[in-house]
């Protein structure tokens, strides 16, 4: 039966293409059950979904800002199913904002993951199909040890706490925000164990000296050794650094590349690379395997077989 009201009523009907602005009914004949429709926007399933779907810590507050400007893209549409028009928009509109591919993956894996979550809860009753963008293995960018002597110098000058935090993480490989999490227990010398990291599963790594060494200041001032800064504030003094050193105009000079030095350095000095993926915490090899063409020693042995005699 079909009314001509803001309501629409189906039966017996499993497919059927919704009206936008239109609330949606049906009944089945099977079930006897009356349902609405409802429509939502990105934001509205984010907020219903995001602290059910995400532990709290960076990655999640990274996603709440993929998820906020997928919903500006889409300027707060309400849709009641996920049409491939609206995917490709969002896309288009990424790349037209210069989004590298891999980018562009994160933000559509985060918003996968909601959407999936509603079509599963019954909010939204049709997916799109996502396509992972093909994404190029770019030059990893990594600090020398006479680039490093020079912004670590610059950063203690203007702040003791980030220099000591820059140490920390050029020596463990440790994410900014794992660095920072830590309390007093994850510390159990000459070790220490990070929980709160982006795959949910924690490792545990030991320090070197000067790592340990960052970590000798009064305990009963602060909840871990790096917890009185913020991620803010240690980008800022990183950001005045680097400009003070001539590093400025390089765009892979961000904090995470003290993660990148500290692999690259491990595979340099010998370290195999599934080592170096349980140092890192990857959840795939794959991931780790982006650092392999720096074990160049490694392939010293095959030219004794290829020689001539």
């Amino acid at each position: 039966m079909m009314e001509l009201n803001r309501d629409i009523s189906f039966e017996n009907s499993e497919n059927f293409t919704p009206v936008m602005g239109y609330n949606l009914s049906f009944t089945s004949s099977n079930t006897k059950t009356h349902r609405i429709v409802n429509q939502y926007s990105v934001t509205d399933l984010s907020e219903r979904y995001l602290n059910i779907l995400w532990d709290d810590g960076s990655h999640k507050y990274n996603v709440r800002l993929f998820l906020g400007e997928i919903n500006e893209i889409l300027k707060g549409e309400r849709f009641s199913g996920f049409s491939q028009e609206m995917l490709d928009r969002i896309i288009g509109s990424l790349r037209e904002r210069n989004n590298s591919n891999a980018t562009i993956n994160r933000k559509m894996a985060a918003l996968s993951k909601l959407l999936r979550k509603a079509y599963k809860m019954g909010d939204i009753f049709s997916l799109p199909e996502f396509i992972r963008q093909k994404e190029r293995a770019g030059r990893i960018r990594f600090l020398e040890l006479e680039e490093e002597a020079r912004l670590f110098a610059a950063i203690k000058a203007r702040c003791e706490n980030s220099y000591r935090l820059a140490v920390f993480l050029v020596d463990t490989g440790c994410r900014l925000g794992e660095a920072i999490g830590l309390t007093w227990n994850d510390l159990h010398d000459p070790r220490v164990t990070f929980w709160l990291t982006k795959s949910n599963r924690s490792r545990t790594v030991p320090l070197t000296k000067r790592a340990r060494k960052t970590c000798k200041i009064p305990v009963e001032r602060h909840k871990g050794p790096f917890s009185m800064l913020t991620q803010v504030e240690f980008r800022a003094v990183w950001n005045e650094a680097k400009y003070e050193v001539g590093l400025g105009t390089d765009t892979q000079v961000v904090p995470h590349i003290l993660r990148h030095t500290c692999a690259s350095r491990l595979v340099r000095g010998g370290i195999d690379i599934r080592r170096v993926q349980m140092w890192l915490g990857h959840q795939t090899l794959q991931m780790t395997m982006r650092y392999a063409h720096l074990a160049t020693n490694d392939l010293d042995s095959c030219v004794k077989v290829l020689e001539v005699r």
